[in-house]
């Protein structure tokens, strides 16, 4: 919901067929985290989980095609997209972000 909210705030879309997951042992494990819906709706967070929140935001239309490859995900209308993640960790009545990208934002300021 939260995600959604933002993108649809801001005139983004916000992929469907994609969604966040619980990490564990296994990168990927339940539960699935989708990254729109409605308030209050979806997986119950409790202490202890640790779930990657993964969006995949459009500029334009939220459906998308998957390229030969298998893996290739491109906007259905050719706009551009942006795909992030982050690994958070839920504590009670929070949440800690254990993942950054501080290194990105270094080297940007570089150039």
């Amino acid at each position: 919901y939260a995600v959604q909210s933002k993108a649809e705030s801001g005139g983004f879309s916000v992929v469907r067929e994609l969604v966040g997951h619980g990490l564990g042992k296994r990168l990927h494990e339940p539960p699935e985290v989708p990254n729109f819906g409605k308030k209050g709706s979806g997986p119950k967070m409790s202490k202890g989980l640790v779930i990657c929140i993964e969006p995949m935001i459009n500029l334009g239309r939220k459906e998308t095609v998957q390229s030969r490859d298998g893996w290739t995900i491109k906007t259905i209308d050719g706009k551009p997209s942006a795909h992030f993640e982050y690994a958070v960790a839920v504590d009670k009545g929070k949440a800690d972000v254990l993942t950054t990208f501080d290194f990105v934002e270094e080297v940007l300021n570089k150039i």
